[in-house]
């Protein structure tokens, strides 16, 4: 057995938010552990946690038509939104807390109040009328504000009404409270704040290539990319947060519950405005509804950002298909995933979701005239020089053994851990930075199951979340 230069606590593989996260909370619940944190790049959150690479939606289902389905009967099922939201609320908590604690800096310097909005025209408006009334029942979304007149529609989102014909039926919603949050920015802050404490370090430039059982936790292969030293570290704990490389980080592990999961990977463009007027014109976050076809992903909106201390606005995202992992990977990520463990799920996904991978190829097609055309339908005066193509970050969708033979393509977040509690594992895409919070709790419940019910680390915990365990 190799020889380890270094022994730790906790392992984190990847410097994203969920990474940044888990950290936090393990470090205010435990301040002796001793903890390293190693990313690929030479920045940390500069992959699907950067500000350019996601929506920066504070995901609370006050905008995402994909959270409530409408069921056979034409009733509308609010449970997901309603769990998001509430899980949503507790990452609010945690950020406040650190914040009037001097952990992390002004909450403007990395989220602004937002409305979010949803517009639908035509045959979906009865749609919408049925989820407003259903979610008004909820406290979560007590001031939910519904309409179908068109000069209301016309103050919230002057951009989505101009030029729009004047006999089509519309209808919107607004949650004047909702959020527009900066996940690179708030990412880069928490891991300053942990690496001023001592016990936490962070190594940039380094690529985990391998990790292997040890006795007592897990031994990780870990190369500097610049000079190409290599080191061994036993790490009592590892968690896996590397974004679309953490499946293959994953299947190396040879944990059992590893067995069955694929990828399927979906690439992302923005069309991003160039005017300053029309920027100025919009401020909300517009959802519609998804093609027919689409993954929930692609849901489009109109989409106030600020980056950077500058108010931005993008339209999208358009799908794509690729083979890479992550934004800075390889063409040959897909390919290296699939062995005999996962071959039958991704096949039997492959064949069911023959539609999908047609919209995707189709979505990477597109030229710039019909990306513009498609911006058009959401806001119908768009002009093509005031935009331009800026290409977003990857998801990695979760392809799941149904455990009959065959797959599932999955859209949300799959957390995986070892038997022992060991090691764990961030698969999926959205709503996972929003609601990184409670996934890590979910995390730290499960894999360090004694600790978590103690009173003193529940205590802890709900000085800094408040709200955990209550209705």
């Amino acid at each position: 057995m190799a020889t380890a230069d270094a022994h730790i606590d906790v392992a984190l593989i990847g410097a994203g938010v969920m990474s940044a996260t888990l950290a936090t909370l393990l470090r205010k619940l435990d301040g002796g552990l001793r903890m390293i944190a190693y990313e690929r790049l030479e920045r940390a959150a500069a992959e699907s946690s950067d500000a350019w690479n996601n929506a920066g939606t504070g995901h609370s289902g006050f905008c995402e038509l994909n959270y409530t389905p409408e069921r056979a009967d034409g009733s509308i099922d609010c449970s997901k939104a309603l769990h998001i939201a509430a899980q949503f609320q507790h990452s609010r908590e945690l950020w406040r807390s650190l914040v009037a604690a001097g952990d992390l800096p002004a909450e403007s310097s990395f989220l602004r109040e937002m409305p979010h909005i949803s517009f639908v025209t035509g045959n979906d408006v009865p749609y919408l009328r049925a989820r407003a009334q259903t979610l008004a029942r909820s406290p979560l979304f007590h001031d939910l504000e519904y309409t179908e007149d068109r000069g209301q529609i016309a103050e919230w989102i002057p951009l989505v009404m101009d030029g729009r014909a004047g006999d089509e039926a519309v209808a919107a919603t607004r949650v004047r409270r909702g959020t527009d949050v900066n996940f690179g920015a708030l990412t880069r802050s928490l891991i300053d704040w942990i690496d001023d404490v001592a016990g936490f370090g962070i190594r940039l430039g380094r690529e985990v290539r391998d990790l292997r059982r040890a006795d007592d936790g897990w031994l990780l292969d870990i190369k500097e990319l610049d000079s190409g030293d290599e080191r061994t570290v036993h790490a009592k704990f590892v968690f896996i947060g590397a974004g679309g490389y953490s499946l293959k980080l994953l299947e190396q592990s040879g944990i059992p519950e590893a067995r069955g999961y694929g990828a399927f990977p979906v690439s992302g463009q923005w069309l991003r405005c160039k005017n300053r007027d029309v920027i100025e014109r919009h401020h909300a976050k517009v959802y519609g509804k998804a093609a027919v076809g689409a993954p929930p992903m692609s849901v489009p909106h109109l989409d106030t950002r600020w980056i950077d201390g500058r108010r931005e606005l993008l339209f999208g995202p358009y799908a794509g298909f690729t083979t890479r992992f992550l934004k800075q990977g390889s063409w040959l990520d897909l390919l290296g995933s699939i062995g005999i463990h996962n071959l039958r799920p991704l096949l039997s996904a492959g064949i069911d979701n023959v539609g999908l991978t047609r919209y995707l190829v189709g979505q990477a097609l597109l030229s710039d005239e019909e990306r513009v055309e498609l911006l058009r339908r959401y806001c119908p005066s768009a002009r093509g020089d005031d935009w331009e193509l800026q290409i977003a970050g990857l998801r990695v969708q979760i392809i799941k053994s149904d455990g009959h033979g065959g797959g599932e393509l999955k859209f949300g977040t799959e957390v995986v851990t070892s038997a022992d509690g060991t090691l764990a594992a961030l698969l999926g895409a959205s709503p996972g930075a929003s609601t990184a919070v409670s996934i890590m709790l979910e995390l730290i419940a499960r894999c360090f199951p004694e600790k978590w019910r103690s009173s003193d680390w529940q205590s802890r915990l709900r000085a800094w979340i408040p709200s955990l365990g209550a209705s």
